[in-house]
């Protein structure tokens, strides 16, 4: 009778094992699968955020808001190769003039694609009475420093004697546009039959910029270099549409006259600062 008690209780405590493995195994089942589900959900979020990020940079603006980049047209409805320039500002841009324009191989000029109003109209926000004498009302005035290597390179003298676009003989309205105070992008078209190389160029300045080496007392006297202060730099692209590429990126290649008396690209930045931190990024796509 003992024995058979002893059987039954035994049969019980084991029956009770397996009741309590079985639970115990169906609960850590259990957290694996949230444990794995977590993971699973984390990493897909991660993956999303990766892309849009991606995407984001590299859409050229198609996926960003409008509040973020402006849209600027050029040469609208023209027959010809189109381009998209997105420019990224860097922390010294403010208000800079600036040129797109395409040369050949050779460094011939062919034609303009940009140029801002300012310098386009010889029309200035905060003109001058006499050097040195500004005034706040909008009028001519003349700036050969602003952008000497691009308005030598054009080589067009509308008063006759410097080669700066004037109220009465401006560029044309089809490739101009105001500063945008923002990135931006340009949407443009090279008018005519390009070659098949050819390079993409900008050339950028802003006003009153100095820092030690370009300074107020480097060139004492001399007029059309007091407003520019470190000069105008020169950005380009080499384009072979034998062997187009997905995107371009321009490179700074030197900086132009410090007064704007010559055409000359002098190659040496080494004594730029903020100048260089006006732009972050030009990044041109072929249509």
């Amino acid at each position: 009778m003992q024995s058979n008690t002893n059987q039954v209780q035994h049969k019980l405590i084991g029956d009770r094992r397996k009741e309590v493995l079985c639970q115990a195994n169906s609960l850590i089942k259990e957290k694996i699968w949230q444990v794995e589900s977590l993971f699973r959900f984390t990493l897909t979020a991660i993956v999303i955020v990766m892309l849009v990020s991606i995407f984001n940079i590299n859409s050229f603006g198609q996926a960003k808001s409008k509040r973020n980049i402006a849209v600027i047209q050029t040469n609208v409805g023209e027959d010809g190769k189109g381009f998209e320039i997105y420019f990224q500002k860097s922390k010294s841009f403010d208000k800079p003039t600036f040129a797109f324009w395409i040369e050949d191989s050779d460094g011939k000029y062919l034609q303009t694609l940009y140029v801002t109003n300012y310098l386009a109209t010889g029309v200035y926000g905060h003109a001058l009475l006499a050097e040195g004498k500004p005034r706040s009302k909008p009028g001519p005035a003349k700036r050969p420093s602003s952008l000497p290597y691009w308005l030598h390179k054009r080589n067009v003298r509308a008063d006759g004697v410097t080669y700066l676009p004037t109220p009465d003989k401006p560029v044309p309205d089809a490739i101009t546009g105001a500063t945008p105070k923002k990135d931006f992008l340009l949407k443009t078209v090279a008018t005519g039959q390009l070659p098949r190389k050819f390079k993409l160029l900008m050339e950028i300045n802003q006003a009153w910029d100095f820092n030690s080496y370009w300074n107020k007392d480097l060139y004492p006297g001399e007029f059309d270099y007091s407003y520019s202060c470190q000069p105008a730099l020169v950005y380009s692209v080499d384009i072979d549409l034998n062997y187009p590429e997905k995107e371009y990126k321009l490179a700074c290649v030197g900086h132009s006259d410090y007064a704007g008396k010559t055409g000359t690209l002098f190659p040496d930045i080494s004594t730029f600062t903020t100048a260089l931190e006006i732009v972050k990024e030009i990044k041109v796509v072929l249509k």
